[in-house]
């Protein structure tokens, strides 16, 4: 069975989809060492981000083991993860 997303490192806390993802189909993902299953509360894009945990306000979203943004208000598990409630934290001065 081909997987539907990808993680990186067991510390992320998005998966990145590696095709279309539909609401409500229930999706086992490998975190290391052990599979999750996740089911997505919408239809996510292939290569958009869905989210393996909920993740707080001003969280750090972890993607390839990386900080690639907080979030920027609550984010459910299953829930998809982009522009619309992540910012990113690359090059800003601002925020670390």
């Amino acid at each position: 069975m081909k997987k539907a997303v990808v993680v990186m490192d067991p510390s992320d806390n998005v998966a990145t989809a590696l095709k279309e993802l539909k609401k409500g189909e229930t999706i086992p993902i490998e975190v290391g060492a052990k599979t999750i299953n996740i089911t997505p509360l919408e239809d996510i894009q292939f290569g958009h981000k869905i989210a393996l945990r909920n993740i707080e306000p001003s969280e750090h979203v972890r993607k390839y083991g990386e900080v690639i943004g907080a979030a920027t208000q609550k984010i459910k598990q299953g829930e998809h993860v982009h522009v619309h409630n992540v910012e990113g934290l690359r090059g800003r001065g601002d925020k670390k």
